[in-house]
């Protein structure tokens, strides 16, 4: 498969192979679509408690949306630490 990135994204990868980061193109391609694929099943599980919730005629309290959004935050910083 080829894939066309255009000059941003190349310059983007070869600054980052030529860095140290990552060893070749393909390896900063891969960490990507990993990523991606990371956050399309958060989303999905999102989603997924959404819908329960809704089902359920669920309401969540301000405590239960406080504790999910912590929850999130805390994902998010220990994943950029």
């Amino acid at each position: 498969m080829n894939v066309s990135v255009g000059k941003h994204w190349e310059e983007f990868i070869d600054s980052l192979v030529k860095q140290g980061r990552y060893a070749s193109a393909t390896e900063v391609m891969r960490e990507g679509l990993r990523l991606v694929e990371e956050r399309e099943a958060k989303l999905k599980a999102l989603r997924e408690t959404i819908e329960a919730s809704l089902a359920e005629g669920g309401e969540l309290t301000d405590e239960q949306v406080a504790a999910e959004l912590r929850a999130h935050v805390e994902a998010r910083r220990a994943r950029s630490a």
